[in-house]
């Protein structure tokens, strides 16, 4: 494929999605990541995208939210390995809630697996995954079906949950950020994802390393308040996200990062990771989170495999912390 016939399909990609990774963009155009980025600077010096922390987004600073047939083929292999090592997470009898995204549909089909678990959710798509759990059972909030996600929203959905206490929020969303935390491009999914968080003792969010450093105009999460991020282990070259990670984990946030190919079977409500996953823990500040004393505590697990040898140095730093 010519260059020129490359970023054509780049463009129209990024048109269509509003926010691509490098990984995928490489994939499709079925060349290196190393030619995707220049493409994607040229593509950038014309005006066309806006480059971000391992993708490029449309410009404008400010990425729209896809629909869910392009969110369902985007970075799937990276919100498996994210679901895998998220289930483990979540303890037998647990009572929990869910809000809607592709990379929490992955979670939910895992946690059918975790018997007595009690799931809250506003998204039909979570829901679906454990209709058919014997052990589970799913409460759906009420409120107005947005049809571009599968996903309850609107003041009925913020009241169902009023009142409403759990002990962990399994969250996705549009782009993460050290100073700004979790958002969206959508404002009435902004609203019940607070509500959700607001029926908590603890904030998980699932975000594939394409959203790090991505900003979206409605806040849904501060940082402060987010306890863990389950993510997807970055591309060597793509410094930039793991800076981003550095600044997140020096506000506090727990870093869990899913490593290797992440084709192996997660063991829902067990104590160990997929094969060939890595869990890498930075452990909660003790001044951070005093209201959480007394609540459910997030288990660790032991690192499965070695960090690639060009980014030992970085993890050994998130690890010290």
């Amino acid at each position: 494929m010519f260059a020129a016939e490359r970023r054509q399909l780049i463009l129209e990609m990024v048109r269509a999605n509003g926010a691509v990774s490098l990984r995928e963009l490489a994939r499709v155009v079925q060349t290196s990541e190393v030619t995707v980025r220049r493409d994607v600077r040229a593509l950038e010096a014309e005006g066309l995208l806006d480059r971000r922390h391992g993708g490029a987004v449309l410009p404008g600073g400010f990425t729209r939210e896809s629909g869910f047939p392009q969110k369902s083929h985007l970075a799937t292999a990276e919100k498996t390995a994210i679901a895998d090592l998220a289930a483990g997470l979540v303890e037998e009898g647990e009572a929990i809630v869910v809000g809607a995204g592709t990379t929490t549909q992955e979670l939910a089909r895992r946690l059918a697996r975790v018997p007595g678990l009690t799931v809250v959710t506003n998204s039909l798509l979570v829901a679906q995954a454990l209709a058919h759990a014997n052990r589970v059972e799913v409460v759906m909030t009420g409120g107005t079906l947005r049809g571009s996600n599968y996903a309850l929203v609107g003041s009925g959905a913020e009241q169902s949950l009023q009142g409403l206490r759990v002990s962990r929020a399994f969250l996705s969303g549009s782009g993460l950020t050290a100073e700004r935390g979790l958002s969206t491009s959508n404002m009435l999914s902004a609203s019940v994802d607070r509500a959700l968080v607001q029926a908590a003792a603890e904030v998980v969010v699932l975000a594939d390393h394409s959203k790090l450093g991505t900003d979206t105009m409605f806040q849904t999460v501060p940082t402060d308040v987010i306890t863990r991020l389950v993510t997807d282990e970055p591309p060597t070259h793509d410094d930039r996200a793991a800076t981003e990670l550095q600044a997140l984990a020096d506000q506090g946030v727990q870093i869990a990062i899913a490593g290797g190919s992440g084709s192996g079977s997660g063991q829902a409500g067990g104590d160990s990771v997929p094969a060939r996953q890595t869990r890498r823990d930075v452990p909660l500040p003790g001044q951070r989170r005093t209201q959480l004393q007394g609540g459910p505590q997030l288990r660790s697990a032991a690192a499965l495999d070695q960090a690639p040898p060009e980014r030992a140095a970085r993890v050994a730093d998130l690890r010290r912390r």
